[in-house]
């Protein structure tokens, strides 16, 4: 079979227009629950680091994973030992703005008992998508968006879900677009198609029949952290999807990812660090973002 064609010599030598870092004020995953108990809360004085640094590489792009670190006057029952005012996020997103980053909130509703990816939502995470999941799902949306001021996006996460069927995952997705094209908000996901271990099938079993029924005005960031499987990127992208990709953090890695989005009609790249926002953590933040940021944005 012949190689199919890039799209145009232009999208070669373009630069994304969107060059992104998602930013924890909190997160969860197994490792990060496992310190949940004496986990620090955001330090602001770092975040405007990280701002000043991406700026200075070439990003534009700040994704905030909210999660239950900031105060939310619908729900005071999310406050945990970390948690702080919402007035922390509005000066974050502020002071983003002020050095010319578009800021995206960020709220995830996978559902899993393994990755927890939505346990920030307890006690109402087991509510399961029934009706006053969503209602409160969106009075906490809304809350983020009054705060952080987002011009396009909402991510959503939806990644590593497996309690979810197939149905049901698509109909959470759909629920989702839903409500925050109501807000005139474009919905950001996780594309999970690029897993390939064995107890991880049942995620890019999910992304893939998502792919074929969700709305095409979506878009799908697709994580690949090893190395790039190009037929995704050629896939999602024919599919009609905006097209993201997040790298992870090795150079190469991103190197070859910014090549593959512009040949195929990419739009936006992400780079990522999983750990807390907090002043041990300081030196490798900067340093990730100083060092693979500008590589997002080579021609």
């Amino acid at each position: 079979m012949p190689t199919p064609r890039p799209r145009s010599s232009k999208r070669r030598s373009a630069t994304l227009p969107d060059r992104g870092f998602l930013m924890h004020l909190t997160h969860y995953d197994p490792r990060w629950c496992r310190a949940k108990d004496r986990e620090e809360p955001f330090d602001p004085k770092l975040g405007n680091e990280i701002i000043d640094t991406m700026a200075e590489a070439g990003l534009n792009l700040l994704i905030v994973d909210c999660a239950d670190a900031v105060r939310y006057a619908s729900h005071p029952e999310l406050r945990r030992p970390y948690t702080r005012p919402m007035s922390v996020l509005r000066k974050l997103a502020d002071r983003a703005r002020r050095r010319g980053l578009e800021v995206v909130p960020k709220l995830n509703f996978s559902q899993s008992g393994l990755n927890r990816h939505n346990h920030w939502f307890r006690p109402h995470h087991m509510l399961f998508d029934q009706d006053e999941y969503w209602r409160r799902a969106f009075l906490l949306i809304d809350e983020l968006i009054g705060t952080a001021r987002p011009e396009r996006f909402f991510h959503i996460g939806m990644d590593e879900d497996h309690w979810r069927s197939h149905r049901q995952y698509v109909a959470a997705i759909k629920t989702l677009r839903k409500g925050l094209r109501q807000r005139g908000l474009r919905t950001v996901m996780w594309n999970d198609s690029a897993i390939r271990y064995p107890s991880g099938e049942a995620h890019r079993e999910k992304a893939l029949v998502a792919e074929k029924a969700v709305p095409r005005n979506i878009v799908q960031l697709y994580w690949n952290y090893r190395r790039l499987n190009v037929a995704d990127l050629r896939r999602i992208r024919d599919s009609g999807f905006e097209l993201w990709g997040a790298p992870g953090r090795d150079p190469k890695n991103v190197s070859a990812m910014r090549r593959g989005l512009l040949r195929w009609g990419g739009k936006g790249i992400v780079l990522t660090r999983w750990f807390p926002c907090t002043q041990a953590n300081r030196d490798e933040l900067l340093a990730h973002v100083a060092r693979l940021g500008p590589l997002c944005g080579e021609a």
